[in-house]
């Protein structure tokens, strides 16, 4: 029976990220008709937003090498968002060759990262991104902004919420429409988020654009969420069935499990529109695919012969 808390929002927005920063850590090149099927049976489970690939360079993330192929033999339905990951103009002109109407750009709080994801200081980084939204945005696209290192860095440490800020405010002075937070190593804990939120709305960027991107290498991650929501954030990125962690950073674990977070925001009255058996069913439909276990708690829980 759902037992609801104050201060939290009616609804929430699942931005659900397991076929792009699922499988692109995967070892093994997942076909893009095995891809489609799991982009198809999340939608049917209810969720509505689905970041299906990145126009990235072949040499770098193979396991999305595939993106127009995915891409042409999806179904397309008014009801669904299918945002891409766009790195730089060479990207967003396969995505825009590709029909594609929304996409995100991810930059890094940290000057290591940076280097380590994308070859390029955070100021080189950015002046590559600012062409990018400039022309999305003139083809009338959404774009989201990534920022990564949110909470720690494991070359650097503690990342300063002022360092977090500046970079936030740069790349949404750009022209995005919404910011993820991205604990990319889920070193965070639910004062660090609600630091990190605060100081955003002080620089002038409110909860109605934020999303918060939660990893679980410490177990943080619901209750960093639920820190985030209780702070006014209704966007939440989440990977069905846990898969996921950064080809770039090592300690990076699997994403929040998406079951999880339904789990717990069912047991807190807030909305979804998401049905966690269908969900979970999907989830262990991949995890077969991959063939290991899903870690999410609950796709666990509520498999055939659990306790």
């Amino acid at each position: 029976m759902p037992v609801p808390l104050s201060g939290l929002p009616g609804r929430v927005t699942i931005y659900e990220v397991g076929p792009r920063d699922g499988l692109q850590n995967e070892q093994a090149v997942v076909p893009a008709e095995v891809k489609a099927e799991f982009v198809t049976r999340l939608a049917d489970a209810g969720l509505r937003t689905i970041e299906t690939t990145s126009f990235v360079h072949p040499r770098w993330v193979p396991q999305l090498a595939d993106a127009e192929q995915l891409l042409d033999i999806l179904p397309r339905s008014p009801e669904l968002r299918y945002p891409v990951l766009v790195p730089n103009e060479r990207g967003l002109d396969r995505a825009l060759a590709n029909g594609v109407t929304e996409i995100a750009i991810f930059g890094s709080a940290t000057e290591t990262f940076a280097r380590r994801n994308l070859n390029r200081t955070v100021d080189e980084s950015l002046a590559m991104f600012a062409p990018v939204v400039e022309r999305a945005r003139a083809e009338g696209l959404w774009v989201r902004a990534y920022v990564s290192m949110v909470c720690g860095d494991p070359w650097e440490g503690d990342v300063p919420v002022e360092q977090v800020v500046s970079v936030a405010s740069r790349m949404m002075d750009m022209g995005c429409s919404q910011l993820s937070l991205g604990d990319t190593i889920g070193v965070g804990t639910p004062g660090q988020v609600t630091a990190l939120i605060e100081a955003l709305a002080g620089a002038g960027i409110g909860t109605d654009r934020l999303a918060v991107h939660f990893h679980d290498t410490y177990g943080q991650a619901l209750a960093n969420t639920l820190a985030a929501l209780r702070a006014g954030v209704t966007v939440v990125d989440s990977s069905a069935g846990g898969l996921g962690g950064c080809p770039y950073a090592e300690s990076a674990t699997g994403n929040l499990a998406t079951e999880d977070l339904v789990w717990m925001l069912n047991g807190l009255g807030v909305e979804t529109g998401v049905d966690l058996d269908g969900l979970a069913a999907t989830s262990r439909w991949m995890a077969d695919r991959l063939g290991r276990p899903s870690p999410s708690r609950v796709v666990q829980a509520l498999s055939p012969g659990s306790e």
